[in-house]
């Protein structure tokens, strides 16, 4: 069974940085493509950022240049460093298989927060 453990979330000021960790376990997780999804209050679940198998990566418009996904296949861990955090990016993030509308097991995602 896979698992998806998300951790690195917390409280930033606006501009600030974090950076995410996945850890995958249970699957081959080299041959998949792995995206970063987020979900705010009252908002359906988004992918925001996502790596292929040979590491080309795709980003939704809001968080081009300020979000970078990469992936460490030896270490079955995908990784999210966000920087210039904005007051729109606050949400719970996780990370998930890309493909199509199937995803693995969700997992407890974690919390990101933008305050000042």
């Amino acid at each position: 069974q896979v698992q998806l453990v998300e951790s690195g979330g917390g409280l930033v000021q606006p501009g600030g940085s974090l950076r995410l960790s996945c850890a995958v376990s249970g699957i081959i997780f080299r041959i998949y493509t792995m995206g970063w999804y987020r979900q705010a209050p009252g908002k359906q679940r988004e992918l925001v950022a996502s790596i292929s198998r040979g590491g080309s990566t795709k980003y939704e418009d809001a968080v081009k240049g300020r979000l970078t996904i990469s992936r460490d296949d030896a270490k079955n861990m995908v990784y999210l460093q966000m920087n210039s955090l904005k007051p729109e990016d606050p949400a719970v993030y996780y990370c998930n298989v890309v493909s199509g509308s199937s995803w693995w097991d969700w997992g407890q995602g974690t919390q990101v927060t933008v305050s000042s």
